[in-house]
Order: C-alpha cells, then structure tokens, then sequence
C-alpha cells in the first residue's frame, strides 16, 4: 500500500516538474518575442539609437533566459530529489 502511494507521488512529481518546464520555456518565449517586436518598433520610430535599443534588446533577453534556466533547472532539481 504504501509503495503504491509514493509511486503515484513520484509520478505527480514528474508531472508537474514537466508542466513547470513547459511553463517555464512558453513565458520565456513570450517574453523574447516581446522585446523583439517592441525594438522593431522602437528602431522603426527612432532609427538613429539602433545601437543603444540593440544592446539593451540582448541584455534583458539573456535575463529572460537566465529566470527560465533557473526554472527549468528547478524543475530538475523538484523530479530528482
């Protein structure tokens, strides 16, 4: 009885460190797609600070990625231990 207990434990473990994954890598596609569509628009409205929106583009997207690596390294960590 109690083995069949932790095994449907571990298999909601698993579950749900999938779905946080998956959750994880749809908010940081959002997100970059975000910064993407509004740089083209800043660079269409301003297109002498193309440089200046560039670099900051890059900055906050490699956050966006670092949060979801994180996330995704949680998950990890949440189905192995």
């Amino acid at each position: 009885m109690l083995t069949m207990i932790l095994g449907a434990v571990q298999a909601l473990a698993a579950l749900g460190a999938a779905i946080g994954a998956g959750i994880a890598a749809i908010g940081a596609g959002l997100g970059i797609g975000k910064i993407g569509s509004s740089a083209m628009e800043s660079i269409a409205r301003q297109p002498e600070s193309v440089g200046d929106i560039r670099s900051n583009m890059i900055v906050i997207a490699a956050l966006i990625e670092g949060v979801a690596l994180f996330a995704v390294i949680v998950c990890a960590l949440a189905l192995f231990l």
